[in-house]
Protein backbone atom coordinates (compact mmCIF):
# COMPACT_ATOMS: atom_id res chain seq x y z
CA UNK A 1 0.00 0.00 0.00
CA UNK A 2 1.75 3.46 -0.92
CA UNK A 3 1.29 6.21 1.59
CA UNK A 4 -0.76 9.06 0.45
CA UNK A 5 0.29 12.57 1.80
CA UNK A 6 -1.75 15.99 2.37
CA UNK A 7 -0.85 18.63 -0.04
CA UNK A 8 2.11 20.70 1.76
CA UNK A 9 0.78 22.66 4.23
CA UNK A 10 2.62 26.23 4.46
CA UNK A 11 5.89 25.75 6.88
CA UNK A 12 5.79 27.89 9.86
CA UNK A 13 8.87 29.82 10.22
CA UNK A 14 10.91 28.93 13.06
CA UNK A 15 12.88 32.11 13.61
CA UNK A 16 16.47 31.86 14.32
CA UNK A 17 19.03 34.85 13.87
CA UNK A 18 19.83 33.09 9.97
CA UNK A 19 16.27 33.50 9.22
CA UNK A 20 15.54 36.37 6.30
CA UNK A 21 11.89 37.40 7.51
CA UNK A 22 9.08 39.13 5.72
CA UNK A 23 5.73 39.42 5.84
CA UNK A 24 3.15 36.67 3.91
CA UNK A 25 1.17 36.95 1.64
CA UNK A 26 -1.92 38.99 2.12
CA UNK A 27 -0.39 40.61 4.90
CA UNK A 28 0.56 44.56 4.60
CA UNK A 29 2.34 47.18 6.74
CA UNK A 30 0.61 50.34 6.30
CA UNK A 31 0.37 54.23 7.64
CA UNK A 32 -3.63 54.29 8.29
CA UNK A 33 -4.50 58.16 8.24
CA UNK A 34 -7.39 58.03 9.68
CA UNK A 35 -6.10 55.80 12.73
CA UNK A 36 -2.62 58.31 12.53
CA UNK A 37 -0.90 54.92 13.44
CA UNK A 38 0.54 52.46 11.79
CA UNK A 39 -2.06 48.86 11.37
CA UNK A 40 -0.88 45.55 9.66
CA UNK A 41 -3.75 44.21 7.88
CA UNK A 42 -4.12 40.80 7.48
CA UNK A 43 -6.40 38.76 5.92
CA UNK A 44 -10.08 39.60 7.66
CA UNK A 45 -7.76 41.86 10.15
CA UNK A 46 -6.26 44.83 11.54
CA UNK A 47 -3.76 44.84 13.96
CA UNK A 48 -2.37 47.66 15.90
CA UNK A 49 1.66 47.03 16.48
CA UNK A 50 3.40 49.07 18.73
CA UNK A 51 6.08 51.65 17.84
CA UNK A 52 8.71 49.22 18.01
CA UNK A 53 7.28 46.13 16.16
CA UNK A 54 6.44 48.78 13.69
CA UNK A 55 10.23 49.39 13.35
CA UNK A 56 11.02 45.74 13.66
CA UNK A 57 8.47 44.52 10.85
CA UNK A 58 9.78 47.53 8.80
CA UNK A 59 12.96 45.53 8.87
CA UNK A 60 11.88 42.38 7.60
CA UNK A 61 12.03 43.68 3.72
CA UNK A 62 13.06 39.80 2.55
CA UNK A 63 16.42 40.58 2.78
CA UNK A 64 18.07 41.15 6.18
CA UNK A 65 18.65 38.34 8.19
CA UNK A 66 17.24 38.30 11.87
CA UNK A 67 20.94 38.91 13.17
CA UNK A 68 21.08 42.09 11.25
CA UNK A 69 18.30 43.36 11.95
CA UNK A 70 18.95 42.97 15.50
CA UNK A 71 22.22 44.39 14.55
CA UNK A 72 20.61 47.40 13.56
CA UNK A 73 18.30 47.75 16.53
CA UNK A 74 20.79 47.44 19.18
CA UNK A 75 22.91 50.35 17.30
CA UNK A 76 20.08 52.11 17.15
CA UNK A 77 18.87 51.76 20.59
CA UNK A 78 22.75 51.81 22.01
CA UNK A 79 21.37 48.69 23.98
CA UNK A 80 22.34 45.08 24.53
CA UNK A 81 22.31 42.50 21.60
CA UNK A 82 21.12 39.51 23.69
CA UNK A 83 18.36 41.84 25.08
CA UNK A 84 17.06 43.11 21.84
CA UNK A 85 18.04 39.97 20.20
CA UNK A 86 15.20 37.98 22.38
CA UNK A 87 12.62 40.35 22.15
CA UNK A 88 12.93 40.45 18.23
CA UNK A 89 13.02 36.74 17.85
CA UNK A 90 10.11 36.25 20.41
CA UNK A 91 8.34 39.15 18.28
CA UNK A 92 8.70 37.25 15.38
CA UNK A 93 8.26 34.02 15.98
CA UNK A 94 5.42 34.65 17.43
CA UNK A 95 4.10 36.26 14.27
CA UNK A 96 4.99 33.66 12.18
CA UNK A 97 3.16 31.31 14.69
CA UNK A 98 0.20 32.79 13.31
CA UNK A 99 1.35 33.04 9.69
CA UNK A 100 1.87 36.54 9.04
CA UNK A 101 5.75 37.08 8.67
CA UNK A 102 7.70 33.78 6.83
CA UNK A 103 10.92 32.76 5.46
CA UNK A 104 12.04 34.56 2.19
CA UNK A 105 12.26 33.08 -0.54
CA UNK A 106 15.97 32.58 -2.17
CA UNK A 107 16.90 33.82 -5.42
CA UNK A 108 17.51 31.27 -8.03
CA UNK A 109 20.82 31.65 -9.85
Amino acid sequence: MTAVTAPAARRRLIVAEDSIPTLARGTRLRYDEARQRWVLLVPERVMAPDEIAVEILQLCDGQRSVAAIIDQLAEAYAAPREEIGADVIAMLQDLAGSGFVVEARKAVP
